[in-house]
């Protein structure tokens, strides 16, 4: 019933892999070794030459995954996955996604890995906590939604609560009505109900002094309670077309006035400005009872419908109709504007970038900033209009086809907190540009990854009462983590203040801190890659510098597969510095087991003298 209002006048087969050949044997031989740059450049030299397929693709992108080149994995595992594979390569793919930020894609990767390995405690915590959002998703809600009861099984929209806690809305329940050719749906009632002390309505009853025997309301009322306007049909005023070969009678929907009198509503009177050649509908009466919005397909229109403005006169004369322009319309529809005590324009638009259908949008009209999308659950996939808000009651209204035809629903706002983060160096305080911020919550789920700009901020909205952790990298420093407590609302100011990568560096080692490797794994992990990358820095500042990586284990474990676990893991270790632009004749890493121990405490180690034992070394072989 609402496009009245807008338009005015719808066998996989699988396959199996190729493994090892004679083609990829030099590779497969520099990737076991674990010498994952090489075995990349081998791996390409076979796409180059056509001898390219899924193992191929896997490998390479493997290679990358345990240098943790996330690009380049990224777009190895793409090509890998266009044929099936093992559950932890979806897996592994998810992971370099996530850390290019492209949380929606990595989620679709973890949804395969979670289908494949339904019992596996990362597709488990998966479930119960994806972290993805679609960029709409992103923002932080604005509202709660909750159906009422005030709805029937026809058509409700357009609810208005006005200041003497009465709640008007237009309706097609009145079913000894005839009915309405569009969608067979007799002609809309304007109805009203009474807002509660305990939040609750009463019963809807017609207006019975506005309503006629064509379409009647939405409508808005003035502050004071004192003065409607509504909209209803041309034909109150005689004013349409005649189709003499149909025999038929073109109206418009135009708008009206009306002024109340004790209890009912009356001298009801048509807007000067309303015509037979176009529509006028949806109004909207600012707080001060000057500003009349509404929405128009009259002539200066930029598309179909557009949102327009008239002054309303001391004299009780009305201006001339503005479009308020491209700012707030386009090429497709807008309609439904409802203007806030505090002079937020909400709308609704199906030209705009949405989720589907109508959309709703806000834009403050005192800052001069942009429309947005007000973002889920107001907004859904279907057609999402005609929303308000009474700023006295804290109390907002949309409505939506979303079950299936027009309903109203209640918005409830949600306690928002802007996060703004200051990113500088710790040491001069200078504000850093260009640093990658993201923001994680409770679970450790990254939300949203930003840049900062030239003044070294960034700026997120978030819940109310909920922790946050804001996480910051940039290179040249130091990466480092924030936290952000549990508020009740308003801006948190995070200083996010980043050390110089400024690394001991003794006659015969550079020290860093632990390199942290997952139980039985020798793949570098993000946290190690901060750490390595210090390392990096100060073989780039020192060009003739060389190192020798000792990876060493503590005494739990047999003397072989410790001895074979470090060798890996200094392997891993040497091929991320590689993968960096360190020459590889400058860095060699060999593991030593448990055979140096730091500690020389047996087999009566503590977890403390365990985890002294369990260390990489960086000896300085050449400076």
């Amino acid at each position: 019933m609402k496009n009245l209002y807008i338009t005015l006048s719808f066998v996989i087969a699988s396959s199996t892999l190729s493994a090892q050949n004679k083609d990829t044997q030099s590779a497969d031989k520099l990737f076991n070794r674990f010498e994952y740059v090489d075995a990349a450049d081998a791996y390409l030299k076979l796409v180059d030459k056509g001898k390219a397929d899924g193992y191929v693709y896997k490998q390479l992108a493997d290679s990358y995954y345990n240098v943790f080149n996330a690009s380049e994995a990224s777009k190895w595992y793409a090509k890998a996955t266009s044929e099936k594979q093992d559950a932890e390569t979806y897996y592994r793919y998810a992971q370099m996604l996530k850390a290019e930020g492209k949380y929606d894609e990595a989620n679709k990767q973890m949804q395969k890995f979670a289908s494949m390995a339904p019992n596996d405690q990362r597709a488990v915590a998966f479930k119960q906590n994806p972290n993805y959002l679609p960029k709409l998703n992103e923002k932080a809600k604005s509202f709660d939604i909750k159906n009422m009861d005030i709805n029937s099984d026809k058509s409700d929209f357009g609810a208005v609560l006005s200041n003497d806690n009465t709640l008007y809305f237009a309706s097609a329940r009145n079913t000894s009505r005839k009915t309405y050719g569009w969608n067979e749906q007799p002609f809309l009632d304007l109805y009203s109900a009474t807002y509660n002390t305990d939040g609750t309505f009463s019963q809807p009853t017609p207006v019975e002094s506005i309503n006629s025997k064509y379409h009647d309301g939405p409508a808005t009322i003035s502050a004071d309670g004192n003065t409607m306007y509504f909209a209803s049909e041309s034909f109150k005023e005689g004013l349409f077309e005649k189709d003499k070969a149909q025999k038929l009678k073109f109206g418009q929907v135009n708008l009206f006035k009306a002024t109340k009198n004790g209890s009912q509503w009356s001298n009801i009177t048509s807007l000067p400005f309303n015509s037979k050649d176009y529509s006028t509908s949806n109004p909207s009466l600012s707080k001060d009872g000057k500003t009349l919005y509404f929405s128009s397909n009259m002539p200066g229109s930029v598309g179909g419908v557009d949102i327009w403005k008239v002054a309303i006169n001391s004299d009780g004369t009305y201006g001339t109709p503005e479009n308020l322009g491209k700012k707030i319309n386009t090429e497709g529809n807008e309609s439904f504007p409802f203007i806030t005590d505090d002079n937020k324009l909400y709308f609704s638009s199906d030209a705009r970038q949405g989720f589907g259908g109508m959309d709703v949008y806000v834009i403050d009209l005192n800052k001069g900033t942009d429309a947005t999308n007000v973002g889920k659950p107001v907004n859904s996939e279907k057609d999402d209009f005609a929303f308000s808000f009474n700023t006295t009651k804290n109390i907002g209204f949309v409505s939506s086809n979303r079950a299936g035809v027009d309903n109203i629903y209640m918005a409830i706002p949600v306690c928002g907190v802007e996060v703004v983060s200051l990113v500088r160096d710790a040491k001069t305080g200078a504000k850093l540009s260009g640093a990658r911020v993201a923001i994680l919550d409770e679970k450790n789920n990254i939300i949203s990854t930003k840049t900062t700009e030239a003044d070294g901020t960034v700026s997120y909205a978030v819940e109310c009462d909920k922790a946050y952790t804001i996480q910051v990298a940039k290179d040249g420093y130091e990466s480092n983590t924030f936290p952000v407590n549990k508020t009740k609302g308003g801006i948190v100011n995070v200083s996010a203040d980043l050390q110089p990568i400024d690394v001991i560096v003794t006659e015969t080692e550079v020290i860093l801190n632990d390199i942290y490797f997952e139980y039985d794994k020798s793949n570098i992990t993000q946290q190690g890659a901060f750490e390595l990358d210090k390392l990096v820095q100060v073989m780039k500042n020192n060009p003739a510098m060389v190192i020798m990586v000792k990876s060493h284990t503590d005494s739990r474990g047999s003397d072989k597969y410790n001895m074979n676990l470090s060798d890996r893991r200094a392997k891993s270790t040497v091929q991320y510095v590689i993968s960096k632009g360190i020459t590889k004749d400058r860095i060699s890493g060999k593991g030593y087991g448990e055979s140096e121990p730091k500690v020389n405490c047996g087999d009566n180690c503590t977890e403390e003298e365990h985890a002294k034992n369990r260390r990489s070394e960086f000896l300085i072989v050449k400076k």
